[in-house]
């Protein structure tokens, strides 16, 4: 498992990410929520109320960064994070 800090432009946001063996579990968490891979559930984010957003066909942190969100909590929507923005994007509205 590796944590790391990643510096973006509103603060730091943490990252996480856990090997598995076929795939990797990445997700980088900001003050008011967080993008997380396909391996996470957004039906679960969206029942806790949190604000989320997905990520696929990821393995770092990188990736996570630049790859358009595939879907977002309805959190996430309601302070401007919408599908089709990068991880980068959406994580610096999180803060």
């Amino acid at each position: 498992m590796r944590i790391e800090q990643i510096k973006l432009e509103n603060g730091t946001a943490q990252g996480l990410k856990w090997e598995f063996e076929n795939a990797s579990l990445l997700l980088i968490k900001a003050d008011m929520g967080y993008v997380m891979c396909g391996y996470l559930n957004m039906e679960t984010a969206d029942k806790l109320g949190d604000v989320a957003a997905v990520v696929s066909g990821v393995d770092s942190f990188e990736d996570v960064l630049q790859t358009s969100l595939k879907s977002v909590s309805k959190k996430a929507l309601d302070i401007g994070i919408e599908e089709g923005m990068t991880g980068r994007q959406a994580l610096e509205k999180m803060f």
